[in-house]
């Protein structure tokens, strides 16, 4: 195939955010080249024809023979009568005048029948040869009109072949949000180095959340180190040590963030024991003068919640006596330190997961791309306590932070559905107020997700659902009137390409983090194609896949459809001023790589071709205008013209 993709439809354009990709086809598949037209048959001489005339003719002529045999023999009769003296010479020459006059006459009949039937003939053979020229003639027009249709064939097959099938799908001017639902590893392995390589080669910083427990970025770690990126990865619990999100908060906003922490094993929606815990912990840092490591803050909620003997804290220089003193003292007796004791214990049993938060710093060099994940051989509760740690410690960062420009720093919270409601909503209210971009993935719909789900600028994406209930409410989201286009090179990638479960991310901030070999070229528009088919296995899949061939069909959307969606297939929508916009996209990154990749929107790209195409409508009962053909061309002013 033609590499058809110039330089600049490959450049990415830094001031739009792309999700991925758009089949589309231009021109059709032109089918099989025209055939050869097949010459007629030439029509032979018609030899019985001829053989039936002939005979014909003989047996028309046969009475004249007869005449004429019998005129003959009359006449020698004559002679032999007049010489041996039986009849008078004159009676004989009158006779034989007879008989001759009488041969004149069928003689010349015969003669006459004859040339009849070389007539005939002749315009047989007349007719044969001008059906042979006029056979000849066609069988050169239908040469002539094979040949312009090969030609024209020729063309389109061309075009088909060479057209780019592949066009950019990015966001609309106030989108703040994507909310990705449902979906693989693989699948959520496409999307976060899609978009993260598109924000990272527009020169925006890129922040990856992981609480899949997936290792979902690490395709998109491998093209940052290919792309002289320098990532910084940390890896919960175990680089807690060198973490610390919540250094240089006040009080009440530490406070704020440990409460939440807290609250990971509360209902959805209950914001009572918030306010209890808030309270708590907002005093018991008052006792420390306002900032206080994890440790010491669980020592002194121990103490309050009378766990343990406080003496080996005091040993361990975790509490000093006056500070213990204030604590066992900071609540009056009664009925309410029951309530007290409950929610200091609770505290304490939470925020004990984060005693070694940030106690050994590391002075890492700056970098545009940072993953935090939390690692699956922890704990089910302390991931979700350190994941939301970590997204209440985030959401504070941004609330301090200057509104920079959209989607200047990108924030991708995979495993979203995981998180509290009340954490969610914080998260989106501060990326908003300072126009960072959010992209949240959900693998399944709760009840606290469903009713958030494209809230606000927000638009929404639908992956592979594998609950049917999940199913049902994204076609009801979507319309299940609607159908999508989904390419035979999304299905085959998919299968193709399977997301590993012994695969997992390598810390490089740890004291034994091994450091990966960087590329020191600096990252450009123009080397983001090649990393991504050298560093990542989505390039080389998709560059085999797309030598199977092309096409596409149409997918209906419907819960069973959903189900069965590929890996990298997502059906993104979202509000525009002239409706719902709806389109299969796919996420897979490689085919960035493609030679019919265009890096255009569809409907851009295209522009050009339909407006060459279009021709204005007059209304029928308006005359058309007369051409101005101008003055002769002896007058007219090339000078003019031109300019």
């Amino acid at each position: 195939m033609v590499d058809v993709t110039p330089r600049e439809t490959r450049l990415l354009q830094p001031g739009r955010v792309y999700v991925g990709w758009r089949y589309a086809q231009v021109h059709d598949d032109p089918g099989p080249p025209p055939k050869r037209p097949t010459p007629p048959e030439a029509e032979p001489p018609d030899k019985e024809w001829v053989t039936v005339q002939r005979r014909d003719d003989k047996f028309l002529n046969r009475p004249l023979k007869i005449v004429g045999i019998a005129t003959g023999v009359v006449a020698v009769l004559f002679v032999v009568a007049a010489v041996t003296g039986t009849l008078p010479w004159a009676f004989a020459a009158a006779g034989l005048v007879a008989c001759v006059l009488v041969a004149l006459i069928t003689g010349y009949s015969m003669w006459q029948g004859r040339q009849t039937l070389r007539a005939r003939e002749a315009a047989e053979r007349d007719r044969l040869e001008r059906k042979e020229a006029e056979r000849r003639r066609l069988l050169e027009t239908a040469h002539a009109e094979h040949a312009r249709a090969y030609r024209e064939w020729q063309h389109r097959r061309e075009a088909y072949e060479s057209q780019h099938e592949w066009y950019a799908v990015t966001l609309p001017q106030g989108v703040d949000r994507v909310d990705v639902v449902g979906g693989t590893l693989a699948g959520w392995s496409a999307t976060v180095t899609m978009m993260g390589a598109a924000r990272l080669a527009a020169g925006s910083h890129v922040t990856v959340l992981d609480l899949s427990e997936g290792a979902v970025a690490r395709e998109l770690i491998e093209l940052g180190n290919d792309q002289g990126e320098r990532p910084q990865v940390w890896v919960l619990p175990g680089d807690l040590p060198q973490l610390d999100l919540t250094h240089g908060l006040g009080s009440e906003e530490l406070a704020d963030v440990l409460s939440l922490v807290v609250s990971v094993s509360e209902e959805q929606g209950s914001t009572r024991d918030l306010s209890f815990d808030n309270a708590i912990l907002e005093r018991v840092l008052g006792v420390f003068g306002g900032r206080a490591p994890i440790p010491r803050i669980t020592a002194a909620l121990r103490a309050l919640a009378q766990v343990g003997d406080p003496r080996d804290d005091l040993r361990d220089g975790l509490i000093t006596d006056d500070e213990l003193a204030k604590v066992t003292t900071m609540f009056g007796r009664g009925a309410a330190d029951r309530v007290v004791i409950e929610r200091a214990w609770a505290l304490e049993s939470q925020l004990r997961k984060l005693e070694k938060l940030g106690s050994s710093p590391t002075l890492l060099p700056p970098s545009r791309l940072r993953v935090i994940a939390t690692d699956r051989r922890a704990g089910v509760l302390t991931n979700r306590v350190l994941g939301t740690y970590v997204t209440a410690a985030l959401t504070h960062v941004l609330r301090g932070s200057a509104r920079g420009k959209p989607w200047e720093h990108t924030l991708m919270l995979c495993g979203a559905e995981k998180l509290r409601g009340d954490v969610l909503d914080r998260l989106i209210d501060s990326c908003e107020a300072t126009s960072t971009g959010l992209v949240l993935l959900y693998r399944t719909i709760p009840p606290h997700v469903k009713e958030r789900l494209g809230r606000g600028h927000a638009a929404v994406a639908f992956m592979r659902l594998g609950n049917a209930e999940d199913a049902r409410v994204a076609a009801e989201h979507i319309g299940t009137e609607q159908t999508v286009e989904v390419a035979e090179l999304t299905e085959k990638v998919g299968d193709a390409v399977s997301h590993s479960k012994d695969e997992a991310y390598v810390s490089t901030v740890g004291p034994a983090a091994r450091m990966p070999v960087f590329n020191d070229n600096e990252p450009t528009d123009a080397a983001l194609p090649d990393g991504i088919g050298r560093a990542t296995a989505w390039g080389e899949s998709t560059s085999l896949a797309a030598e199977a061939g092309k096409g596409s069909r149409e997918l209906a959307v419907e819960p069973q459809e959903l189900q069965q969606l590929p890996p990298t297939a997502m059906i993104f929508t979202h509000a525009e001023s002239t409706g719902r916009r709806i389109l299969l996209v796919d996420a897979n990154p490689g085919i960035m790589t493609l030679p019919t990749a265009n890096i255009q929107e569809f409907e851009e790209a295209t522009a050009p071709s339909r407006a060459r195409h279009a021709k204005p409508d007059l209304p029928q009962d308006v005359p058309r205008p007369a051409p101005n053909l101008g003055p002769p061309p002896e007058r007219l002013d090339f000078r003019k013209k031109k300019r």
